[in-house]
């Protein structure tokens, strides 16, 4: 849009008011802000939650508020640009640390959005997602998907942290935002299906034998992501071995809005993707390093988390070998049928 538009200014104050009351306004003046020239003007800044400084914050919670008045302990990492309490990280996705301690049980619901959590920290907690139990180990990546049941409990005996990825602002624009509460689940006798039906990548049950759900796999082991992105990076063509979490029955991204992508960074390595449309969040699973994004450098340690605007200039530094996730929001964007990636 060229700076000949005109005002609000440029019209007679008789006809402003005219307008006010009529409950119309001049579409001219504010062009320029909802059709940028050639790229978006993202609201979204670059945050950087750094873990040392979320979870001594996370712990006093636990001592000051009981799980029964919080339901879910949550602290909300709020994106800069919308200032501190908007629930939302990028324009698309809300992301909350959150803890449950031993002997605790967060009771079911059920909710439109869909949620995906990634183990920070601790063992012996788990999910159930519709009577199915999901255990829940460092660097676990648990979808409880929009419309199914979920609560959570914990047997272990230290305290155990977990980051939520929702993509809750969406639903909360299109006003379809609502919960539904319940009580806890009976458990299936058996476990879950990633350790069960989809042990191995490339293999599926029967379609003669069985019809599978949307959601079949709930729960994608770390452990298995990480051997997987280790065997890239020593026989991979690709500088940076990187996997998208699927749908195994599908190939298609796992939550309907939201992709998870895992990558490693080699100790010493550097990468410099595409810009992408598609707003981002990482979570530092384990190493050190640094990413500069649009000219500013975070520097990011384990269990760190940090967010990305759409189409800024991104690149990687790893000072130790390292593993991130990222969260994005391509597969709404595919949907939508305008993801772009650009040349830096």
């Amino acid at each position: 849009m060229t700076d000949s538009l005109g005002t609000m200014e440029d019209l007679p104050e008789d006809y402003r008011a005219a307008m006010q009351a009529a409950g119309v306004a001049p579409l001219w003046p504010m062009m320029r802000n909802v059709l940028p020239h050639g790229a978006p003007a993202p609201v979204t800044q670059t945050g950087h939650w750094t873990y040392a400084s979320v979870r001594p914050l996370l712990l006093q919670a636990g001592e000051l508020t009981p799980v029964e008045k919080a339901e879910r302990r949550v602290l909300v990492l709020s994106d800069p640009g919308r200032g501190t309490g908007a629930m939302q990280a990028t324009s698309t996705i809300y992301l909350g640390m959150q803890l449950l301690l031993p002997g605790e049980t967060a009771p079911a619901h059920m909710h439109t959005p869909s949620a995906a959590r990634i183990i920070v920290e601790g063992s012996g907690a788990f999910t159930v997602v519709d009577g199915e139990r999901l255990p829940m180990e460092e660097g676990d990546l648990v979808l409880t998907p929009g419309g199914e049941w979920h609560d959570h409990g914990h047997d272990g005996e230290a305290p155990v942290i977990w980051l939520d990825a929702l993509d809750l602002p969406l639903f909360v624009y299109l006003e379809g935002s609502y919960a539904v509460e319940g009580d806890l689940q009976a458990q299936r006798n058996r476990p879950d299906a990633s350790q069960v039906e989809y042990l191995s990548a490339g293999l599926a049950p029967s379609r003669s034998t069985s019809r599978p759900r949307r959601y079949p796999m709930i729960r994608y082991p770390w452990q298995r992501t990480e051997a997987a992105l280790r065997e890239m990076a020593r026989f991979g063509d690709a500088d940076l071995p990187e996997l998208d979490y699927v749908n195994p029955e599908t190939g298609a991204d796992v939550l309907p809005t939201m992709g998870f992508t895992a990558m490693m960074l080699p100790e010493g390595s550097t990468s410099a993707p595409p810009r992408r449309s598609c707003s981002s969040a990482f979570h530092v699973v384990r190493g050190r390093g640094r990413t500069r994004i649009d000219g500013k450098t975070v520097e990011w340690g384990e269990k760190d988390t940090f967010s990305v605007p759409v189409f800024a200039v991104v690149e990687h530094e790893a000072d130790t070998e390292a593993f991130l996730v990222r969260v994005h929001d391509r597969p709404l964007q595919e949907k939508l049928g305008y993801y772009e990636e650009r040349a830096r």
